[in-house]
């Protein structure tokens, strides 16, 4: 490991010159007290804290076993890692010698805005609010692809920089991408559009446009590889998760488990491949 690759917690490689402004300074603890507040918010309201769970809400449209395209109970364990990672991010841009880094500028107000917005999908779920949960998660993966933007225009200063930014908004994106077909999922059949017998067709054609998802990330990701990689583990993960539920559990359709299981090795390849094929080129 170099000299600058163990130094980069304090020293920035994207800065800008002269001392860290006043709005520096606001955005480093705003970021830092919102990160607290948004992730306590979002803890209490899945019911990590007691209360209602998630998938209990909504008359129970988000179970596990509600839709063909609901993953599996244990998927939701990703959430204590991506939590952990922002709540990391927001110490990390905080410190002092951070308060210049243009990279950290870019996308700090954006990942605040990210948290409030899975604050706000979970209380809008604990309403029973189906279609304007859609809404929300739509507009949390629409920040979350602006960050993405930014953190592939804007190199990292080092490892630590690239775990912390690239390796958590990867796996948040990723997660949330996923997210967002389960939810749409739910939103359709708890409105009875679509009926048990076309379950399968619709549960495929989705998952279809999710792995083309997945290959457009690990395209447009391939510069960063840390972050092209987290969201193919997040997308793996989550729709592995839609497989195995689909295997095994109450609600059992082989076709659409396979399809899933296809989707989820995709999602977990193609990062490998455009990363590979980007170094080699």
């Amino acid at each position: 490991m170099s000299t600058d690759d163990t130094s980069q917690i304090s020293d920035s490689a994207t800065t800008t010159g002269g001392g860290p402004t006043r709005a520096d300074r606001v955005r480093q603890v705003t970021v830092l007290i919102g990160a607290v507040v948004a992730i306590a918010g979002a803890a209490v309201g899945s019911g990590a804290a007691g209360g209602q769970a998630i998938q209990d809400a909504a008359g129970g449209a988000l179970a596990a076993d509600a839709t063909v395209l609901a993953p599996d109970s244990p998927a939701f364990s990703i959430w204590s890692v991506i939590y952990a990672g922002l709540a990391v991010f927001a110490v990390y841009q905080a410190l002092p010698a951070q308060a210049t880094n243009d990279r950290l500028r870019s996308v700090s107000w954006w990942v605040l805005a990210s948290m409030l917005l899975n604050a706000a999908w979970i209380g809008v779920i604990q309403g029973g609010w189906l279609w304007l949960s859609v809404v929300v998660i739509a507009l949390l993966v629409a920040v979350l692809a602006v960050i993405l933007v930014r953190l592939v225009r804007i190199p990292a200063s080092g490892w630590f920089e690239s775990l912390v930014t690239d390796g958590t908004v990867g796996l948040y994106l990723g997660w949330a991408s996923v997210a967002t077909l389960a939810d749409v999922a739910a939103t359709l059949t708890a409105e009875d559009i679509g009926t048990s017998a076309d379950a399968s067709i619709w549960g495929v054609v989705v998952l279809g446009a999710g792995t083309a998802l997945a290959i457009a990330y690990a395209i447009f990701a391939a510069p960063r590889p840390t972050v092209a990689i987290a969201i193919g583990l997040a997308m793996a993960w989550g729709i592995g998760w839609i497989s195995a539920g689909r295997f095994n559990g109450p609600l059992i359709d082989e076709t659409v488990a396979v399809a899933a299981a296809v989707a989820a090795a995709v999602a977990l390849v193609a990062p490998l491949v455009t990363v590979g094929m980007r170094r080699r080129g």
